[in-house]
């Protein structure tokens, strides 16, 4: 009995391990043959300056100028070039996340995500969430809520399952396999923005009950077009990644919700105290950082110090 004990043992491992080596080898292979130009390979930081700001005018100076202190003083040696859509600083602060091991944060892990849509729908309230937009899909379904829970679904099994492995080699093959299936970006982009939603809910509650809130939400509040969670959704989230990206009150929202610090060099600023952009609060210094770099405060790459 002993035997066919360490017999079954040894069959259960050798599964296991085949299992894993299966979906190894079938992400290796999706990479191999997938063109994937969501995030490109690092490339040369001053090699891309030359190439990008060759002519001889005062901005491409002055942007040369930036880009060699990016490199001697910031120490930014590379660049990975991010596709140019509304989805780009979404794209370039999950990819980060994702290829650094970050793991997930822990309001998310303290509370089901995946019963977000529910919980603002039937115990806030918040009916109006059913008007939610894809971006730039045209859904046209009346079962709003079924989709987030899948886009969240879909954003929380990634993140836990590529947080957990330990080889940056490995994670990073598998970030580059993740990001280069559109449909799947799509659903994890989504995803945070609702999350993003639901942090503008929580905030909204809290400033009613004059309770404490971090000081760009009063930012957000105060706009026109943003008044409340319900404007804000419908003026600014819903056609982010359709017809535009985030502004700058929403980095710092993005930033709140993912637990990370965005720091953003911005070499058209160059000369100026706006060159290096901190979108966190002074008490969130335990956070993990993300880099982004832009030349339009449009799109963004990410500036890398390592490979």
């Amino acid at each position: 009995m002993p035997l066919l004990t360490v017999a079954l043992w040894y069959c259960r491992q050798l599964y296991t391990y085949l299992a894993h080596l299966l979906k190894w080898w079938s992400r290796y292979l999706k990479i191999k043959f997938t063109k994937n130009d969501s995030i490109q390979a690092e490339v040369d930081l001053l090699g891309y300056c030359a190439k990008e700001w060759k002519e001889e005018t005062e901005q491409a100076r002055q942007m040369r100028e930036a880009y060699e202190e990016l490199f001697w003083k910031h120490h930014v040696k590379y660049i990975r070039q991010v596709r140019e859509d509304n989805y780009c600083v979404l794209r370039a602060v999950l990819f980060q996340i994702f290829s650094q091991g970050i793991p997930l944060p822990p309001w998310m892990k303290a509370i089901d995500v995946l019963k977000l849509p529910e919980k603002l729908l039937y115990s806030q309230g918040c009916n109006w969430i059913q008007q939610y937009s894809f971006g730039p899909e045209q859904y046209t379904s009346s079962n709003t809520l079924g989709k987030l829970r899948k886009c969240i679904d879909m954003l929380k099994n990634q993140w836990v399952e590529i947080s957990s492995i330990k080889d940056p080699y490995e994670r990073g093959n598998l970030c580059s396999a993740l990001f280069g299936d559109e449909s799947t970006e799509h659903q994890m982009y989504e995803a945070v923005k609702f999350i993003m939603l639901y942090q503008v809910i929580e905030a909204y509650e809290c400033l009613a009950n004059k309770e404490h809130i971090p000081s760009f939400f009063h930012l957000l509040f105060t706009r026109d077009t943003s008044l409340d969670p319900l404007s804000y959704m419908m003026n600014h989230l819903n056609s982010v990644g359709d017809k535009r990206g985030l502004d700058q009150v929403d980095m710092f929202l993005l930033g709140y919700t993912l637990k990370v610090k965005i720091i953003v060099y911005r070499p058209f600023k160059f000369n100026s105290a706006d060159f290096q952009v901190n979108y966190m609060e002074a008490y969130q210094r335990d956070w993990h950082e993300v880099f982004l770099l832009t030349e339009d405060d449009q799109h963004y790459h990410i500036p890398v110090t390592q490979i």
